[in-house]
């Protein structure tokens, strides 16, 4: 499995890139259900980052339902990532809608759902 190079001069931290790397192609097809991914340290070698970094993001994927460990069998991409992206969808819907009838441009909606997220 290639996993995309991480930029170290982005404002956003390793972790945040490789999670949201992982998630969206999961989301997307792109590693399908069932797919597994590369031990921690054998990933944050290829990466040329910390094991904490990748663990870090495996944890959050997992978490977040992207991601299943199975202890020494691995991590393996779960069987509902790629039904999660409707979901997303739908609550980003909902986010956009409630933030227009509330009056705010989209880039105030945007700074407060960065704040949130933080």
């Amino acid at each position: 499995m290639l996993v995309h190079p991480l930029d170290p001069d982005a404002a956003t931290p390793p972790y945040e890139q490789l999670r949201a790397q992982l998630a969206t192609r999961a989301a997307s097809g792109d590693l399908p259900a069932g797919t597994k991914l590369p031990t921690v340290r054998a990933l944050a070698a290829d990466l040329g980052v910390a094991a904490g970094t990748v663990a870090r993001a495996y944890r959050e994927l997992e978490a977040d339902g992207v991601v299943v460990t199975e202890g020494r069998r691995g991590t393996f991409v779960a069987s509902g990532a790629t039904a999660s992206s409707g979901a997303a969808l739908s609550a980003a819907q909902e986010y956009a809608g409630a933030a227009r009838r509330l009056g705010l441009t989209r880039a105030e909606a945007v700074r407060l759902l960065e704040e949130a997220w933080s």
